[in-house]
């Protein structure tokens, strides 16, 4: 999720193609209304999906003096991702025939690698990315627009970031509904069926909408996201840029459960922020009133580069058709522990582990570099 650390800072290439654009609907045109009025909602994670998207990594300053392996890492990472189900890659088009060929050799199936001639400033697609919704009744796919200031005006220019959203609306042919709110992919987590997890650190703080009280921000996510039930944490985690990111500490695994994570380690930094967190979770209850399944994810071992530490973080996974691709660290113990911890949540799934150890130096791993489309088709 996060970012540049300076505060200013071939032939193997699929096509995309212009022509899968419905004639009869001009997406880079903001939508009339409000989604949930129109049935549209957020799905959990877990629902099927039509693509991940990701934005290619190219900017030096948020890898400062290590950017040199984090394009091999993301094309290790399309390669996990391409082997559960399609990834469209956002980037400038003169980054498209190396970046197709790290995939190649990383072993993506590239028959179901896409890229966009889309330019970035950053490589953080989960904040800077659409939020996509869907009707579960018509089975329509949308994607709601959100203000992106780069995590409260840390990291200018963000320009061209701003442009991803429409960018995606025009080539998917999909209704875009545009709100002027502050609001990254990476602060929220939703259940599916209402619920809405998120931090008081980053949705309430002043860097993003100081003009917006709590319950306007609720109500724009009612009104945008489709939910009705909102469960507040508190503070994030240590070294974590975004102010709070819930993906770096507490997700939805079920309707009614959570995994979230935890630092055992008394003296640890993070230790009394993520008692305080888990000590609120276990007072939330579900709209039936009951208590939600609460699972804990111990953190890896706290480690940096530079004498910065970095927000590991094993809660920033990314869950795909089939499959839970897990952030690892180069820490055997503490990744498989995590990886089986994540397993039992998602039975049926393919869990894996993705070393992450490079990309975390940019303060973001799985999660924070992909934004999932949910796949048409009605659900009910």
């Amino acid at each position: 999720m996060a970012k540049a650390k300076a505060p200013v800072k071939a032939s193997a290439v699929k096509p995309a193609s212009a022509s899968k654009k419905p004639a009869a609907l001009s997406a880079s045109v903001q939508t009339n209304g409000l989604p949930v009025d129109a049935g549209f909602r957020m799905p959990a994670e877990w629902e099927p999906q039509e693509a991940v998207w990701l934005s290619w990594p190219h900017n030096y300053g948020s890898w400062p003096g290590r950017f040199r392996p984090v394009p091999y890492n993301f094309a290790r990472i399309v390669a996990a991702i391409s082997r559960f189900e399609p990834v469209r890659i956002n980037a400038t088009k003169k980054l498209h025939a190396r970046a197709a060929r790290l995939c190649e050799r990383a072993g993506a199936n590239l028959s179901r690698v896409t890229f966009y001639d889309h330019p970035t400033n950053d490589a953080w697609c989960r904040d800077h990315g659409p939020i996509f919704v869907k009707n579960p009744a018509s089975g329509a796919v949308a994607l709601t627009d959100w203000a992106y200031n780069a995590w409260g005006g840390k990291y200018p220019p963000y320009d061209l970031d701003n442009e991803i959203p429409p960018s995606i609306g025009r080539v998917t042919g999909l209704p875009r509904f545009i709100n002027d709110m502050v609001l990254e992919g990476g602060s929220i987590d939703v259940n599916g069926v209402g619920g809405l997890l998120t931090s008081e650190q980053c949705l309430l703080n002043p860097n993003r909408n100081p003009h917006l009280t709590k319950e306007q921000i609720e109500q724009n996510l009612r009104d945008y996201l489709g939910v009705t039930d909102f469960y507040w944490l508190g503070e994030g985690i240590v070294g974590d840029d975004t102010d709070g990111h819930i993906d770096d500490m507490t997700r939805f695994f079920k309707p009614d459960g959570f995994i979230t994570c935890v630092e055992p380690n008394k003296k640890e930094k993070n230790h009394e922020i993520l008692a305080a967190n888990l000590a609120r979770l276990k007072k939330f209850r579900t709209p039936a009133g009951k208590k939600f399944d609460i699972i804990e994810l111990p953190m890896p071992r706290p480690f940096g580069f530079d004498r910065q530490r970095v927000p590991a973080s094993y809660a920033n996974f990314l869950i795909v058709n089939g499959g839970v691709l897990v952030p690892t660290f180069r820490q055997p113990g503490p990744d498989a522990r995590a990886v089986a911890i994540i397993a039992e949540c998602f039975p049926g799934r393919e869990v894996v582990g993705v070393d992450c150890y490079h990309l975390i130096w940019g303060l973001g791993t799985l999660h924070c570099i992909s934004q999932q489309q949910p796949a048409a088709g009605s659900t009910v």
